[in-house]
């Protein structure tokens, strides 16, 4: 059921999605208890869908919660726990609510450095974020930096012509056009769009 819930999702067909996804949680909930890993991610699962369709007053109670469950049932240093801070963190970046997200973007990128190390693709994914988080406030100066080493991880774990590097590649443009480096933002799309052509 979880399976078509995220297919649904996937293909925006988001009212086909919502009743099952509330239905595996419901499930999980009888069945698991309320404060069972499995319930933080269904939790997460349903706060994704209601992200996807932009009802953020929606999925912010959601993802609270499993970030408490997964801080209780997993402690405070698991992976999953990162991803759910991280999701967390953007849909208060998505609110304008900064300094309610830059505590949690700040802890999960924490914890990915503690267990991944810091030349980790993880760790990459979550200075790209905690950028994006300086980028949408006009803080130029906190997101550069990140953004360049998001970047040289990327390239330097995964090679240079994985999905993750031109992600981290189209990033990083997207920075320098609203810091109005267009020249220097240029060259990083094309290189870009040439990984994904590599990658069809």
């Amino acid at each position: 059921m979880g399976f078509l819930a995220s297919l649904y999702k996937a293909r925006g067909q988001y009212s086909q999605a919502e009743p099952l996804f509330l239905r595996v949680l419901a499930i999980d909930e009888k069945s698991r208890g309320p404060d069972h890993p499995d319930v933080a991610r269904d939790l997460n699962n349903l706060g994704g869908l209601y992200f996807a369709e932009g009802k953020l007053f929606k999925v912010e109670p959601l993802l609270v919660r499993a970030v408490a469950i997964m801080e209780k049932a997993l402690g405070p240093d698991h992976p999953d726990l990162a991803t759910a801070l991280s999701s967390l963190a953007v849909v208060y970046d998505a609110l304008g609510q900064f300094k309610m997200a830059e505590p949690h973007h700040l802890r999960s990128r924490a914890i990915r450095e503690k267990i991944f190390g810091p030349e980790s693709p993880a760790l990459a994914h979550s200075l790209t974020i905690l950028a994006d988080h300086h980028l949408l406030q006009g803080q130029w100066a906190q997101a550069e930096p990140l953004y360049m080493r998001a970047l040289a991880i990327s390239e330097k774990a995964l090679g240079p012509d994985h999905p993750q590097v031109a992600q981290s590649l189209s990033s990083f443009a997207k920075f320098l056009r609203k810091a109005g480096r267009d020249a220097q933002a240029e060259p990083l799309e094309k290189r870009a769009a040439a990984i994904r052509a590599i990658k069809r």
